[in-house]
């Protein structure tokens, strides 16, 4: 059925005040909001997300008329599609149903978001069977973020080789890992194939991640004593730097430690970053735009006061290693 539209709608878009994102009018997304809603900007609230699509955790809803008329009582993007599907256009629609195939945001990030992954569509649908209050809809979540400002981020595995230069100078997680398993690493040869290397990483990726809260505590505190002596003679690396700033936001946490087995990325505004199902990353801070398949769905395991399904985040990933870099 052929459409017209004689003039823009309005869209009323939803607003996420995460405790990581930016305090006040300091947030982009407090900024969005604010003139898209009229609403008032609280300066001690964090603005984290700002949400454009049909996801139930964040509806946007359109707005016909004048504001105060009888046509400008909102109505739900996914309810205004179902009863105008010729805006979609019938392959959209014949696919998706109601749902747009995306979800639109922007992050403005003051504290690291936890370490996390998004699971691809077979293993979503399992995950939203067998538990539909943590992993609210069957969907996949590959995403691409596009930085507004500086943007920094945890994403994918280091290679084999600078994991090496871990184990070789972070006593600490050799302590957590085991002599042995670190040694398999640190013995690992360029012939060796991508399943034997992603046995072992997994081996010590999965011990570190899932150490008990006393033994992370404990080497957490030898990590950030050293750290500190080792400045007062030399300078920290970037990611040693991040390790402390870390520990400052999220106190003896095993998310904290997990830092050294990822990139560390750095994207200026314009640059993307693309992230796959089942890979691991960490938003650190800045802010971004991000542009996803609509799900919500997000396993964790550190930097977070959240739910971590561990044993699932370890299972599910890829333990590729490649560096990230950013996508002019």
């Amino acid at each position: 059925m052929e459409m017209e539209v004689s003039r823009p709608l309005s869209l009323r878009c939803s607003v996420q005040k995460y405790d990581w994102g930016k305090l006040g009018k300091d947030s982009k997304v407090a900024r969005l909001f604010s003139r898209n809603s009229e609403a008032e900007i609280e300066p001690e609230r964090p603005y984290a997300e700002f949400w454009m699509g049909t996801h139930e955790s964040g509806p946007s809803f359109l707005v016909r008329g004048e504001s105060g008329s009888p046509d400008s009582k909102p109505v739900s993007l996914r309810k205004w599609i179902l009863d105008n599907p010729g805006y979609l256009g019938e392959k959209v629609v014949h696919r998706w149903g109601s749902e747009l195939p995306f979800l639109f945001k922007v992050l403005s990030v003051a504290k690291a978001l936890s370490i996390q992954a998004h699971p691809d569509k077979e293993l979503a649908r399992v995950l939203h069977r067998m538990q539909p209050s943590i992993y609210k809809d069957p969907n996949q979540k590959p995403e691409m973020a596009i930085a507004l400002t500086d943007f920094r981020a945890l994403c994918g595995f280091v290679s084999i080789e600078l994991l090496k230069d871990v184990l070789a100078g972070v006593p600490e997680i050799v302590e957590l890992v085991g002599d042995e398993d670190a040694s398999k690493v640190l013995n690992i040869k360029e012939q060796d194939g991508y399943m034997e290397v992603k046995s072992i990483l997994r081996s010590i990726f999965t011990k570190v991640i899932s150490a008990s809260k006393e033994a992370v505590s404990e080497l957490l505190s030898k990590l950030k004593c050293r750290l500190n002596e080792e400045h007062k003679i030399r300078m920290l690396t970037e990611k040693e730097q991040l390790v402390l700033l870390l520990e400052k936001q999220y106190p003896a946490d095993v998310g904290v430690i997990s830092v050294f087995f990822f990139n560390y990325v750095k994207l200026s505004p314009g640059e993307a970053l693309y992230i796959g199902a089942n890979e691991p990353h960490a938003y650190i801070s800045g802010d971004c735009i991000e542009c996803m398949a609509t799900s919500d769905n997000v396993v964790r395991a550190g930097l977070t006061p959240k739910y971590r399904d561990v044993q699932t985040l370890c299972s599910m990933l890829t333990y590729k290693q490649k560096f990230c870099e950013g996508l002019p």
